[in-house]
């Protein structure tokens, strides 16, 4: 059937074939370099940021394939028998019909001739609406027979602007193919007029678009998975952090005995955050007064991050702050906080230093549990306290703590920290790191004055984990 030309403007005339070999190269170029992206991003599919790339990798992938088929089809013109490209009465480019036993069979095309009431269907559209090639093409009135029931309106609108205000179609609608797939439909198509104004014609490109569909669907759904996973994530973080605000003590400058007595301990502490980890880890430091006039020192680290390790802490911290103000001694307070951890429903494991400071005589009574030793500084230098008997909170039932005494002087700086404190450093190496900051505490005056050389010397460097910092000067 001879397709209708607007009346005042000829056909348009196709584009060199060398252009568009060039096109095609530079297509493929471009689907290889996406195509080795995406074989980066395999993995085992539990990270909702990595399904979010391959899921748009997949996307990409979809549209250039379908572009290297369409610009084939523009090089190699339309196939014998197949409608002739018409030109609308506007500016826009009518795609050619595919080519028959070519790679494209996505795409296809049909006029409805308005005057003789024929109509011609390349050989892809019966292969995307699944019809039988030898069937006769189906009119407009019975072209909804194929389309969901829910976008036969849709359907209706276009077809009716079309060809009573002359508007262009472009649309999408979902069909059901005699053998029960659904498939999406994108359909492209505009008026053809005659010489008079009036509408002779329709001409319209339809194309299978739900692979690419299927595949827009799972961009957004991984990405709105990964949203609630940061949303989750940010949440937990707010939540964590919250918690161990409320429970760690801030820095509260000289501690006083009852009664207003002498100033017998100057404090400082510090929680530097991890740098490579947004998760709130399970570190406390802890001081308090009292009531028998002692004071109460304590540093520890519950393994893990999240909301869970720091209601766990949390636990801890209250489990100490409570035997301690009823008088336990810190190695039968270490026993017991292992039976509290060893009893938890989720196992977990902990380590903790915790002491006893006597103002009256000076005399620090500690106990560990898996933890650095308490670092003790006096006229420059320093040293590891001998740390007595204790594994780890939670690694055994019924393990034993044993404590040790220490008696301190006035002008004593007493340091306790968790584990982290000096990045890419552990054990005796790290503590070897911050003895030598022995001289440099000589000279500062107060504890906050200590604790910020610390912060300066270790604080910047990156850190895998959160870790705590307590200093503790004897004034008096």
């Amino acid at each position: 059937m001879p397709s209708h030309l607007s009346a005042d403007r000829p056909a348009a005339q196709p584009p060199g074939r060398g252009s568009v070999d060039a096109l095609i190269s530079q297509t493929r170029r471009l689907r290889g370099d996406v195509d080795a992206v995406r074989r980066d991003t395999q993995s085992d599919g539990s990270d909702p940021r990595e399904r979010w790339q391959r899921a748009l990798c997949d996307l990409a992938l979809h549209q250039l394939n379908d572009l290297d088929e369409h610009l084939a089809q523009l090089r190699d013109g339309p196939a014998p028998g197949s409608p002739a490209p018409v030109e609308p009465s506007t500016d826009r480019a009518v795609p050619s019909a595919p080519r028959r036993g070519s790679l494209l069979s996505r795409v296809g095309s049909a006029e409805w001739n308005l005057l003789t009431d024929e109509v011609s269907w390349s050989g892809e559209l019966y292969q995307i609406l699944g019809r039988d090639p030898a069937a006769p093409p189906l009119t407009l009135d019975e072209l909804p027979s194929l389309v969901f029931e829910e976008d036969r309106p849709k359907l209706t609108a276009m077809v009716t602007g079309c060809l009573v205000d002359a508007k262009p179609i472009d649309g999408e609608f979902r069909i059901v193919r005699p053998d029960g797939e659904v498939r999406t439909v994108h359909m492209m198509g505009e008026p053809v007029l005659d010489t008079d104004g009036s509408t002779a014609s329709m001409w319209a490109v339809l194309r299978d678009v739900s692979e690419l569909r299927r595949s827009q669907r799972a961009v957004s759904e991984t990405r709105d998975s990964l949203q609630r996973h940061r949303h989750q994530a940010q949440t937990e973080h707010r939540l964590a952090v919250e918690l161990q605000e409320a429970v760690l003590p801030p820095w509260r400058g000289s501690l006083r005995l009852p009664h207003q007595g002498p100033r017998t301990l100057d404090l400082a502490a510090h929680r530097l955050p991890s740098s490579t980890s947004a998760l709130i880890g399970g570190d406390w430091y802890d001081t308090l007064e009292l009531a028998d006039g002692q004071t109460l020192l304590s540093v520890g680290d519950l393994t893990g991050h999240g909301v869970a390790v720091a209601s766990g802490m949390a636990t801890l911290l209250g489990a100490v702050r409570g035997m301690a103000m009823a008088g336990t001694q810190p190695g039968q307070l270490m026993s017991w906080l292992n039976q509290l951890l060893d009893a938890t429903v989720q196992p977990a494991l902990g380590s903790a230093v915790c002491c006893r400071y006597r103002p009256q005589t000076r005399t620090l009574t500690w106990a560990q549990a898996g933890h650095p030793a308490p670092l003790l500084f006096r006229d420059g230098t320093g040293r590891s306290l001998n740390a007595p008997n204790g594994v780890l909170l939670g690694a055994t039932s019924g393990a034993v703590y044993t404590q040790a005494e220490e008696t301190l002087e006035v002008g004593d700086l007493l340091l306790l920290h968790t584990g982290g404190l000096v990045p890419g450093h552990s054990g005796a190496d790290s503590a070897n790191r911050i003895l030598d900051l022995g001289p440099r505490f000589a000279e500062a005056r107060t504890a906050q004055d200590c604790l910020r050389l610390v912060v300066e010397e270790f604080g910047e460097s990156e850190r895998e984990d959160d870790a705590c910092v307590l200093v503790a000067r004897v004034t008096s």
